[in-house]
């Protein structure tokens, strides 16, 4: 069972997660805060598994709760609520080590999906998301395709299958399946991208795929 707090300063988003998550069985909704400062005492008290993130709230926003959070023994861990209009936030709060992204508006069996890939441990990023902030990322430089295709050519075949599936957004279960593999297959590959690439998050990856022009 994972043990999830919600946290979002609207009241209705917080009913419509609580109804879309309350209903697996493999959940637990725990708690719930209206605000950063309110939410770092519940889940202190909690210790949930999996928090669910607003970045703009009241009192305390979601960037310094989550980096409030993450700093403490055992924390948590966090996925990230988004909207298109928040990529400079989302870029934040990855660099902070938020867990993954999702948008408000994820289809219910997504959404659930991607708390249990979050418990166990897998990053899960919105391709919505994921395309945003690379957008919002490398607007603002000058395309770097020759140092992007120098650091991918480190990558073997299979590899750079598996970066390709990461920057489209793909969780580690839907890589296995289009590509044939073995969720533990893909967890290995990802790791051997991570670690050639000099990086520990995937939408680092998918910044260079994208770079290298790829996609």
């Amino acid at each position: 069972m994972t043990r999830l707090v919600i946290v979002d300063d609207d009241p209705m988003v917080r009913t419509g997660l609580r109804l879309i998550l309350g209903g697996d069985p493999g959940l637990e909704i725990v708690g719930e805060a209206g605000d950063g400062l309110r939410a770092m005492a519940v889940v202190r008290d909690l210790r949930p598994d999996v928090v669910l993130m607003d970045i703009r709230m009241p009192v305390q926003d979601g960037l310094t709760t989550t980096e409030l959070m993450l700093a403490r023994p055992h924390p948590p861990r966090i996925v990230v609520l988004t909207t298109f209009d928040a990529d400079d936030m989302v870029l934040r709060a990855l660099q902070l080590g938020a867990s993954g992204f999702l948008l408000k508006d994820t289809p219910p069996p997504k959404m659930i999906e991607a708390v249990h890939a979050v418990a166990n441990g897998e990053p899960v990023l919105s391709p919505s998301v994921v395309h945003q902030v690379i957008a919002a990322a490398t607007g603002r430089h000058e395309p770097r395709r020759p140092e992007a295709r120098r650091e991918l050519s480190r990558l073997t075949e299979r590899e750079r299958e598996v970066a390709i599936e990461v920057a489209r957004g793909s969780s580690n279960a839907e890589i296995a399946e289009r590509l044939h593999m073995s969720v533990a297959t893909v967890k290995a590959n990802v790791t051997r991208i991570f670690a050639k690439l000099g990086t520990d998050n995937r939408v680092h990856v998918a910044m260079r795929v994208r770079d290298a022009g790829l996609l």
